[in-house]
């Protein structure tokens, strides 16, 4: 069935859970996981008010580097504890999507597990939706955990 998995994760509660279910089912079928998360490139000007509008691209690189080990090494022990092979990727990408996408082409993988965040109204189609967005552009099969 599946052999090599993606999992990507942004930290969040909800994508926690879909890591862990992913896991669980790599456990199960004996199949490799990747774990990936991604962040934004530097941007002077954003609207993310999580960024610091004032830091320098420096800072920002090295903020994002923390947070993305902080994020990647909680996940390495939950895998070795399970007992599955788990290897773990940040990537710097203007569009999480597609660092997805090619990510999980690039390294091989015949499943991705990521979380719906389950926004609804207005804010789905303003905001989008990264899930949606790598089930409308990816060929590889995607479980969506909710």
């Amino acid at each position: 069935m599946y052999t090599n998995m993606l999992i990507e994760t942004d930290g969040s509660e909800l994508a926690g859970n879909a890591v862990q279910h992913g896991i669980a089912l790599a456990m199960r079928i004996v199949a490799k996981v990747t774990v990936l998360t991604v962040s934004a490139p530097f941007h002077v000007f954003t609207t993310d008010l999580e960024m610091v509008l004032e830091d320098t691209a420096a800072q920002y690189q090295a903020g994002m580097q923390q947070r993305a080990e902080k994020i990647l090494g909680a996940i390495a022990p939950l895998a070795q504890a399970a007992g599955v092979a788990c290897e773990t990727v940040h990537v710097e990408h203007e569009h999480p999507y597609q660092a997805i996408i090619d990510t999980a082409a690039s390294r091989g993988c015949d499943l991705i597990v990521m979380a719906s965040h389950g926004r609804r109204g207005i804010s789905a189609i303003v905001l989008g939706s990264e899930t949606v967005k790598v089930l409308t552009h990816s060929k590889i099969p995607i479980l969506v955990h909710r």
